[in-house]
C-alpha cells in the first residue's frame, strides 16, 4: 500500500476515535446506576468539597479508584462504577504521583488534614503537593469534609472511630503530662511492652533512624523531639514531647515495643498516623532506637533474650543505663 497524506490522515483519524472509543467509550456503557453497598449521597459540605477538588486540579496528582493490581499498597476494595453514582463531574485521575484517595476519609483526623492543607511538609516533610493555604480556613473545612467521605459508609465508620478516640486523648492530654503518657502506654497491648527492641542501635542503624525521623516526624514532634514542630500549632491534642518520657519507661527498661506498636498503629483520634504500610519491620526498630538515643539517652536495643541473629547485623553492646524513676 503506498501512504499518500489522505491515508495518512484517514488512519490516524481512526487510531485517534479508536483510542477514544476504549478509554472514554466503554467505560461510559460499562458504568452502572445503581449504587455499591457502601456508598451513600454526599451532604452539602461533601459537595462542595468535591467541586473544590475538582476546581483545583486534585485528580492531576491523585486518583479515586483502587485497581486489582493495587492489594500491594494495602488496598481495602477494588473500586465499582456504583461508588461514583451522582458524582458530577466523576473526575477519578489516572495519576499516582500522590496518593490514591479512594479509601483516605477516616485515614487521618480532621485536624492533620488542615495542617496538611495548609502546607503538605508540615505532616509529610517529602510531599510534593503545593500548599493550599490560599483556600482560607472554610474552603478548607469543606474540603476535608470531602475528602473524609471518600469511602463512604466505609469512611464514616473510621471517621466515627476518630472521633471517639479524639475525646479520650483530648481529655488524657488536658489531665496533665503524666497521665497523658500512663494513658498512651495504657493502650499498647501487654505483650508489647516489656517488648525489647531486637536491633542493635549501631551508628548505621541511628543515621537510618534520623533519615526516617527527618522524612516522616519531625515537622510535628520538631528537630529535637519535644513535639514543637512547624505542624503542632495545627493540631489538638499536639505532637507527643519525647523528652518528657524519660520517666515513663515500662518497669524502667523498655521502651522498644511501646514505640513499635504506636509508630505501626498510629494514635488514632490524634494527628499521629499509622506507619505499617509506610515502612518496613526493620525501619520502624531503627526509628524507635534513634528516639530513645536521642531524646531519652536510652535504649533497650539487645538486652533480652536473643536467637538466631541475622546473617548480616553488626555486632554491637548495649551500654545505655536506663534513667531512674524521676528521669535522672
Amino acid at each position: 500500500m503506498k501512504m499518500t497524506p489522505a491515508l495518512l490522515i484517514v488512519g490516524a483519524l481512526m487510531v485517534f476515535w479508536a483510542s477514544t472509543f476504549v478509554i472514554i467509550g466503554l467505560p461510559v456503557m460499562t458504568m452502572s446506576d445503581k449504587p455499591s453497598e457502601i456508598w451513600r449521597p454526599m451532604t452539602s459540605a461533601e459537595r462542595e468539597g468535591h467541586r473544590l477538588y475538582v476546581q483545583n486540579g486534585c485528580s492531576y496528582c491523585h486518583s479515586l479508584f483502587i485497581r486489582i493490581n493495587d492489594w500491594d499498597i494495602g488496598a481495602e476494595r477494588i473500586a465499582e462504577s456504583g461508588d461514583y453514582v451522582a458524582q458530577e463531574p466523576a473526575i477519578l485521575g489516572s495519576e499516582r504521583t500522590g496518593p490514591d484517595l479512594s479509601q483516605e476519609g477516616g485515614e487521618h483526623s480532621d485536624d492533620w488534614h488542615k495542617a496538611h492543607f495548609i502546607n503538605p511538609r508540615y505532616t509529610s516533610p517529602i510531599s510534593l503537593m503545593p500548599s493550599w493555604e490560599f483556600l482560607g480556613e472554610e474552603k478548607i473545612r469543606k474540603l476535608t469534609a470531602y475528602i473524609q467521605a471518600l469511602g463512604w459508609k466505609m469512611a464514616d465508620v473510621r471517621v466515627a472511630r476518630q472521633q471517639q478516640w479524639k475525646q479520650q486523648a483530648v481529655t488524657a492530654y488536658e489531665s496533665g503530662a503524666d497521665a497523658n503518657i500512663k494513658w498512651l502506654h495504657g493502650q499498647v497491648p501487654v505483650v508489647w511492652r516489656p517488648m525489647p527492641n531486637p536491633y542493635p542501635a549501631s551508628p548505621a542503624a541511628l543515621l537510618r533512624g534520623k533519615r526516617i525521623y527527618q522524612e516522616f516526624c519531625i515537622n510535628c514532634h520538631g528537630p529535637i523531639g519535644d513535639g514543637k514542630g512547624p505542624a503542632a500549632s495545627h493540631l489538638y491534642p499536639p505532637p507527643l514531647d519525647f523528652t518528657t518520657l524519660r520517666r515513663h519507661l515500662e518497669a524502667n527498661r523498655y521502651i522498644g515495643g511501646i514505640f513499635y506498636y504506636q509508630i505501626m498503629n498510629g494514635i488514632t483520634g490524634t494527628a499521629m498516623p499509622y506507619f505499617k504500610k509506610h515502612l518496613e519491620s526493620e525501619k520502624i526498630w531503627d526509628l524507635a532506637n534513634y528516639l530513645g538515643v536521642s531524646f531519652l539517652g536510652y535504649t533497650d536495643a539487645n538486652i533480652g533474650p536473643r536467637g538466631i541473629d541475622a546473617s548480616f547485623e553488626e555486632l554491637w553492646r548495649n551500654q545505655y543505663r536506663p534513667p531512674s524513676k524521676t528521669g535522672e
